[in-house]
């Protein structure tokens, strides 16, 4: 769990940091609907092969890619798993015993993993180069629209900011709490499934009450400093868009105009 990183903020110097919050948020959402798009492998390829140049470019390292995809690899097979359940079409790949393993299993779930990979890769490529504050006043900055129809854009703002913020911290608290089980004897790892399960609950309840915790303490410092949800703020930082930020956003554009039309000729 001390692998984590998503949501950490990696403090380099790199042209993808100094860009506005707002283009990278934008040019996020755009990636990400053109990965939805069936543009088969060669536009997969072509999405990779973007979001590797601006991994480069913001001076990340693999490994620290690689740690926020660890997670996923689990989800990844039991997707395979569930899908050659359930996916009967396509030729017979192979069979054990009774049960057949179908082309079409494989393929979709491999549809499934890269669109994954490739979603956690540019969300880790934002929340690594952009900063919680700067990524709060970018999300306010584009929710504004929707402020004259109620919606109270700086709210949600803040929100997704500290959630962003506290993952790592949580996982932390993770960690930290099983060190501390484990030293009292609990064992998580072996044992029957009822005292697998008393383990976790014996994680899990100490985590709850540490995230409430935390989360009281932030209530109050807020508070404390004067916040009050609704009231017209002022900002010592204002946001402004440069000729990288539009060149960032028309990249993300082209992208996707790439996708939309190998998945119409393809």
């Amino acid at each position: 769990m001390g692998d984590f990183t998503l949501g950490r903020y990696m403090p380099l110097n790199s042209p993808i940091h100094k860009l506005d919050p707002r283009a990278k948020i934008g040019a996020m959402l755009l990636a990400l609907i053109a990965i939805f798009f069936p543009a088969g492998w060669l536009g997969y390829a072509i999405i990779f092969t973007v979001v590797a140049c601006v991994i480069m470019v913001a001076k990340l390292s693999w490994k620290f890619i690689w740690k926020s995809l660890k997670p996923m690899l689990f989800m990844l097979f039991f997707l395979l798993v569930i899908n050659a359940l359930v996916v009967k079409t396509g030729p017979a790949l192979f069979s054990i015993g009774s049960f057949t393993v179908y082309l079409d299993a494989v393929t979709q779930t491999c549809y499934i993993a890269v669109r994954l990979l490739l979603m956690v890769m540019i969300t880790t490529c934002l929340t690594s180069t952009t900063k919680p504050l700067d990524m709060t006043l970018g999300i306010e900055d584009l929710l504004k629209p929707f402020a004259k129809i109620g919606v109270p854009a700086h709210e949600i703002a803040m929100l997704i900011s500290i959630a962003l913020r506290f993952i790592p911290d949580l996982i932390e608290e993770t960690q930290r709490i099983m060190k501390a089980q484990e030293s009292r004897g609990v064992d998580m790892k072996e044992g029957k499934l009822s005292e697998r399960v008393m383990a976790i609950l014996s994680l899990i309840v100490p985590l709850f009450v540490s995230a409430f915790q935390r989360a009281e303490d932030l209530a109050n410092a807020m508070e404390a400093r004067g916040y009050a949800p609704g009231e017209k703020r002022t900002r010592y930082k204002v946001l402004k868009m440069k000729a990288g930020d539009y060149v960032l956003l028309f990249g993300a554009a082209a992208l996707l105009a790439v996708m939309i039309l190998l998945a119409y000729f393809i």
